[in-house]
């Protein structure tokens, strides 16, 4: 499966490159674009979670490092939900 990586931009200016096993990502995503933070998160649930699906038809089991990657976006993201207009800018994707 062709992974491919994303290069985010929380609210406060830190840099983070997430990891998909799926290029799936790049139906949620637009580079060089500013999410709502709540948006953000959501468009990462849905298509990690299918990404990791996809894993799973293929190899029999859900890919671990897309859900680790889920759950660090999930945590991290609560760090900035005291904001009042928290964003997350996709920077680009990393193929």
């Amino acid at each position: 499966m062709p992974e491919i990586r994303f290069q985010i931009q929380w609210s406060d200016g830190s840099q983070e490159t997430c990891y998909s096993p799926s290029l799936v990502i790049k139906d949620y995503f637009i580079p060089d674009t500013e999410y709502d933070l709540d948006d953000f998160v959501q468009r990462s649930r849905e298509a990690l979670q299918i990404a990791s699906d996809r894993v799973q038809l293929k190899y029999g089991r859900p890919c671990g490092l897309a859900l680790g990657q889920l759950q660090e976006i999930e945590v991290k993201s609560a760090q900035y939900r005291h904001l009042s207009d928290p964003k997350v800018r996709v920077i680009q994707f990393i193929e």
